[in-house]
């Protein structure tokens, strides 16, 4: 038995979401599909890094699987391509050690969130970014995040509906907004995100661009440790797991 590790790429707009569900078509059942046909109708069981909600996209998504099939990389590479459909993309394939856990193992992960800043929305990018039409204040919302870098309780950023047990307590390494043109990308990284935890951080940034909170007032959102104090949750369209660390 061989465990395999791939990154995969997948363009979240027809899924609901990427954990297997009773109804709905999803990411982990297609790449399970695609699998049990390699495998003549055995199941494979699929483990990513974690779960990304309907509409969300990624770039570096991983999984791990185990399989007896004698397969070289770049022939797994080729036969999944072949049945996966053209949502999900394989990036890159490799043999892990035995000990290798795709969800368990990881060390932090980055996502990005983008936000399409113009007046008239644009129709081919409805899919991949938030439309605000309003102007922003660019460095309004950079200051709140030099509050949100750290060690932090981040309940207030966290959906209500959150199953986690245990402490709310998560560390941001970098909260930053690269701005291209009209095109605002959110980047984060951290030890770990909670359910919603990026979309309502963006939710509450742009709150902030649109001049309804000053930056400092992040600083008593973290504090209130209250879902009801942080600002909107961004939609899912927008957001991108760009990067998982190990």
């Amino acid at each position: 038995m061989q465990k395999v590790k791939c990154i995969i790429q997948y363009d979240g707009t027809a899924f609901a979401g990427y954990q297997v569900q009773p109804n709905g078509r999803t990411i982990q059942a297609e790449i399970e599909a695609a699998l049990k046909k390699m495998h003549k109708g055995e199941v494979v069981k699929v483990i990513a890094s974690g779960r990304t909600d309907a509409g969300v996209h990624a770039v570096g998504q991983v999984i791990h699987f185990t399989s007896d099939l004698d397969i070289p990389l770049n022939g797994w590479k080729r036969a999944l391509t072949a049945m996966l459909p053209a949502d999900i993309c394989v990036a890159d394939v490799d043999y892990a050690d035995a000990e290798f856990h795709a969800r368990y193992d990881t060390t932090g992960k980055e996502y990005r969130y983008k936000v399409l800043n113009q007046k008239e929305a644009d129709l081919f990018r409805r899919h991949y970014s938030y439309h605000v039409p309003k102007p922003l204040n660019i460095e309004a919302m950079r200051k709140a995040c030099g509050y949100l870098k750290g060690e932090h309780d981040f309940t207030s950023f966290c959906s209500a509906r959150t199953t986690v047990k245990g402490d709310k307590i998560r560390t941001i390494t970098k909260a930053d907004i690269v701005v291209e043109g009209n095109e605002l990308t959110f980047i984060f990284l951290g030890n770990g995100f909670l359910y919603n935890m990026v979309r309502i951080l963006v939710g509450t940034l742009l709150e902030i661009g649109n001049g309804e909170h000053a930056p400092e007032e992040v600083k008593d959102m973290l504090r209130a440790k209250d879902r009801s104090a942080a600002g909107k949750t961004a939609p899912p369209h927008g957001l991108f797991l760009w990067k998982v660390f190990y």
